[in-house]
């Protein structure tokens, strides 16, 4: 009997201890996910707290800037031609012309420094036939056909200026003489360019500083920065309309220059 009563408290222990074995098996593994939910909670938390303060979520703003000049150089340029049967003929009537453009040009004060002229290009012309049927049959040479382009590049605009409104008096010289409008430009456009990114960066900032006021909270570091396009149209002008690429009015002596600047800070 004896035997037996051990051997059945034997039996009972090794029957419980798997149980036992299971049991702080299942405490250690959910002791580990806890911890591990802990970890991961900690990590989302300071990772979204990092991003609110670092990532795209913070404050942007686009600030712009804009200023009126006046060019201080302007650019003219005028085609005369001629026509003769032999190039020998055609080549001293422009020469001619050319030579009367040079005097027209002196009586505005234009510098000879700033007036080129082109080469010259030469065109045979030539006359269609026609039989008595009015059938075509065949074209007849008639003689040569020269064209040159005076170009006007000078700071006296006033003086150019004068000079594009009064070319009836070459015409009326004997000049084939067609003009084009005059172009403006300003040639320090680079620094006035960079004095308006100054001027849009600095509006962008105070809005950027009016938003964290309202909203209660303080700008950090800045994340970006974008720079748009400049616009120069014609002043006052509400037909001109921005483009994607730019725009660069020539048309016009005065002119408005516009830019944009877009910051992105963080939040604090």
């Amino acid at each position: 009997m004896g035997n037996e009563n051990e051997k059945e408290t034997v039996n009972s222990k090794e029957s419980v201890m798997p149980s036992v074995i299971r049991s702080v098996a299942i405490f250690f593994g959910i002791l580990a996910i806890a911890c591990a939910a802990v970890i991961c909670t900690r990590i989302f938390t300071e990772g979204f707290v990092q991003y609110k303060s670092n990532g795209s979520g913070g404050l942007s703003a686009t600030g712009s800037a804009s200023v009126d000049f006046e060019a201080d150089l302007i650019v003219w340029r005028g085609t005369y031609s001629t026509y003769a049967k032999t190039t020998g003929e055609a080549y001293a009537t422009l020469n001619k012309d050319a030579e009367k453009i040079r005097r027209f040009l002196e009586k505005y004060n234009i510098a000879e420094g700033d007036v080129v002229f082109s080469a010259i290009e030469i065109n045979k012309r030539y006359v269609s036939n026609y039989n008595d049927e009015g059938n075509y049959v065949g074209d007849t040479f008639d003689g040569y056909e020269l064209y040159q382009t005076v170009t006007v590049s000078s700071e006296n605009v006033d003086s150019v200026e004068e000079v594009s409104r009064n070319i009836t008096s070459l015409i009326e010289d004997g000049v084939e003489f067609t003009s084009n409008s005059p172009e403006y430009y300003y040639k320090d456009l680079d620094s006035l360019k960079l004095e308006l990114v100054e001027a849009a960066t600095n509006n962008a900032k105070q809005r950027i500083d009016l938003m964290a006021k309202g909203s209660g909270c303080v700008p950090g570091k800045l994340i970006s920065s974008s720079l748009g396009v400049f616009q120069i149209t014609a002043k006052n002008s509400a037909e001109e309309e921005y483009s994607y690429g730019g725009t660069y009015n020539t048309s016009s002596r005065q002119k408005t220059a516009t830019i944009t600047v877009k910051l992105n800070y963080a939040v604090q």
